[in-house]
């Protein structure tokens, strides 16, 4: 009987420390999370949400503000990649997630971007907050600045890291809008795909760096993203990925394992990818149909292009029915190639979108020999 008391207790033991993360999973969806989201990168469209809204701590998906800031003072010129930055005592004493920075050492800007970005490393987040913006008090300040200049109502950041934090918290709609806003620094990727290197210190010290972001491994539409965990957070993953030119971005954040936070986001991708495409309604690599006449020209038309692309992200199994009109200029010779020689107006769904029209080749003026030769040959 004693034996049977002491198995039911431990059976109880068991279950109550399962129970609340079984809790987090939908099962009508088959996602795992307390809260998720799916954008469309481009348009900003939501295609699938629960509880995007909500206030959830996030962990270490605040880095992603963090390396955000990083990328634009670089672009601003106060930070440049190869700057070496000594490490404060301060940083080299983080813990959790760490590159093992050493107090006194010196790192470029760019490996300590890496060690944020591939395996999530405190002590970095730190040595580059502090470069930037002399402590990491006045970095959080700048943090939260960029949240509401990008429209982020539901985000306050408390520190660089994600580390626990009484007042610090996001929602999965405003994760997806700063990884958004990241993933259009190209430099972003140089980083973001590293699976596994052997990083050397500047002491000749060799860390093994392996991104915390198994999807770069094993989904070969992922392009980036960043993980985080804390027992108050749970499992999360924001994560960007890309199919025959469709860009999405999925978040999940509070999964009840690690597996389940990246199983989640594939299935959004899939979801994804298999309903939704961006159809193009113009092609700036296709010409038009109709070419353009040239007055006083040796050739008597020349192929005309749109300026730029224009897609429209839609289900595929909806069809897009856009109004295209074009108005073009009296083209007289010489014309050059790239001239604007024209408008194409786009109207669909209430939103109106002008392109230029180029000439996609030149047009040289007749010279008199040439007029001549024209009068005879209609002879």
């Amino acid at each position: 009987m004693k034996k049977l008391i002491i198995t039911l207790i431990l059976t109880a033991m068991v279950c109550a420390s399962i129970l609340p993360n079984v809790a987090y999973a939908d099962s009508s969806s088959g996602y795992d999370g307390k809260a998720m989201l799916l954008m469309d990168t481009a348009s900003k469209t939501v295609v699938y949400e629960k509880e995007a809204y909500k206030h959830l701590p996030i962990a270490s998906m605040v880095k992603i503000m963090t390396a955000l800031l990083t990328f634009e003072a670089i672009d601003d010129g106060k930070i440049d990649f190869n700057q070496k930055v000594a490490v404060s005592g301060n940083a080299s004493s983080m813990g959790g997630s760490q590159m093992f920075l050493e107090e006194g050492d010196e790192y470029t800007i760019s490996d300590l971007l890496k060690g944020v970005i591939v395996v999530s490393a405190n002590d970095a987040c730190v040595a580059l907050a502090e470069t930037i913006s002399g402590s990491t008090n006045e970095f959080v300040k700048k943090m939260n600045a960029r949240a509401k200049s990008l429209g982020l109502k539901d985000t306050n950041f408390v520190n660089v890291t994600g580390l626990p934090a009484p007042e610090q918290y996001s929602c999965a709609y405003d994760v997806a809008v700063m990884l958004r806003e990241l993933i259009f620094h190209k430099e972003y990727y140089n980083y973001s795909r590293i699976w596994m290197e052997d990083y050397t210190h500047p002491d000749g010290r060799i860390t093994q760096f392996v991104n915390t972001n198994k999807l770069i491994r094993f989904n070969k539409d992922c392009l980036g993203g960043k993980t985080g965990f804390t027992n108050e957070a749970m499992f999360c993953l924001a994560a960007s990925a890309e199919r025959d030119g469709l860009n999405v971005i999925a978040v999940v954040i509070g999964a009840s394992t690690s597996k389940g936070r990246f199983a989640t986001v594939t299935s959004l991708f899939n979801k994804a990818f298999a309903e939704y495409e961006n159809t193009y309604i113009v092609d700036k690599n296709v010409p038009l149909e109709t070419k353009l006449s040239v007055k006083n020209s040796k050739v008597k038309e020349i192929s005309v292009y749109p300026e730029t692309s224009y897609t429209v992200f839609n289900k595929k199994s909806e069809s897009v029915k856009p109004e295209i009109s074009y108005e073009y200029n009296h083209a007289v010779a010489p014309v050059r190639k790239g001239d604007v020689v024209g408008r194409v107006m786009i109207k669909l769904n209430g939103e109106n979108k002008t392109i230029n029209l180029l000439a996609g080749e030149n047009a040289d003026k007749m010279s008199y020999l040439d007029v001549i030769d024209e009068i005879k040959n209609k002879w």
